[in-house]
């Protein structure tokens, strides 16, 4: 049996993370995934100017897709304008990929299928054992699922549905924009143009997410306004592209009363930690991997309370919190 101080449940960017901050306290961390890296992911690829400065990223040298919005085009419930602000994207399979590499962590592509303590320790699948045990495997993370879900259970009233798709297309139109409520949608859709990078050509990612209690209350499938979506897309740019969407869930932030079991910790979407907002995941697991991390070098509490619950300033924030959280 493998023995490690730290094993990480999952390798996107909260494990990344928290094995990028492990090792540079000196700890040496196993990230143990089901899927081989870099690895297909879904979801829109945007990232705020915080999420760059947290990662210590450089966009002149990393070395995949990244682009620069200076403004955002935004629709809410057909009515037009451009917010002014600084907003990235890039390819989740390219990032991910180039986080868990640049973290230094050891990773075993597995499957993790049981996880037992014993005694001061944990044992993952007969085959691992560790000190520390940290899940960071998103909304589907056996840890959560084996040790914090009695203890701290994600609302249902937050969990928000997907349907999404990133195409290879030469785009011309070069903007972000966020289309909000349209036809009764609790939610929004977007379309992030995606750079191109020294193995791939510009891509797009195309998708529509609403808040799944209020789609099922409004009888509205969230199938009904990708087709829609779709269809306003064709007929505004004239490409019907080829589009094969693919679908998950995943949790807003909501009262957490712990992330903690004694030395198993939980971070991410494993938690339910996006924004309440703009539902925006990565800024929040990167931040919540960092906290696991602090967490065991220092065998400190496990604080979560600096991890923002909105991506906008509170203007912004409090009517996009309220249609999606509150009602």
């Amino acid at each position: 049996m493998e023995r490690h101080e730290v094993i990480i449940v999952g390798g996107g960017p909260a494990g990344s993370s928290c094995a990028w901050r492990l090792k540079r306290h000196g700890i040496d961390a196993l990230v143990l995934d089901r899927e081989r890296f870099p690895r297909l992911k879904l979801c829109a690829g945007w990232i705020t100017p915080e999420v760059v400065a947290d990662l210590e990223l450089d966009p002149a040298t990393y070395p995949a897709s990244f682009m620069t919005f200076a403004k955002l085009r935004i629709r809410i419930k057909g009515l037009g304008f451009s917010f002014a602000t600084p907003q990235h994207s890039i390819r989740r399979i390219e990032f991910d990929d180039w986080l868990l590499r640049r973290s230094g962590a050891e990773v075993r592509t597995h499957n993790v299928r049981s996880i037992a303590r014993d005694g001061d320790g944990f044992v993952v699948d007969d085959a691992y054992r560790c000190r520390w045990l940290v899940g960071a495997g998103g909304t589907r993370c056996p840890v959560y699922r084996t040790f914090l879900r009695e203890v701290a259970p994600r609302s249902e009233r937050l969990q928000a549905a997907v349907l999404e798709h990133e195409i290879a297309h030469e785009w011309t139109d070069g903007d972000c924009r966020l289309w909000f409520f349209e036809q009764g949608l609790p939610g929004y859709a977007w379309y992030v143009p995606k750079a191109a990078s020294a193995s791939a050509g510009r891509h797009v990612n195309v998708g529509v997410g609403g808040m799944a209690t209020l789609l099922a209350a409004r009888e509205r499938s969230i199938r009904s306004h990708w087709d829609a979506l779709t269809a306003r897309l064709a007929a505004e740019t004239g490409h019907d592209l080829a589009w094969a969407p693919g679908g998950y869930t995943y949790y807003l932030r909501g009262d957490i009363p712990t992330g903690r079991q004694g030395r198993v910790l939980v971070c991410g979407d494993a938690l339910g930690l996006a924004t309440r907002d703009m539902c925006e995941g990565i800024g929040p697991a990167i931040r919540s991997g960092f906290a696991a991390a602090e967490t065991i070098a220092r065998d400190a509490p496990y604080a979560l309370d600096h991890i923002a619950r909105h991506s906008l300033p509170a203007l912004a924030a409090r009517p996009l919190d309220w249609a999606f959280c509150r009602r």
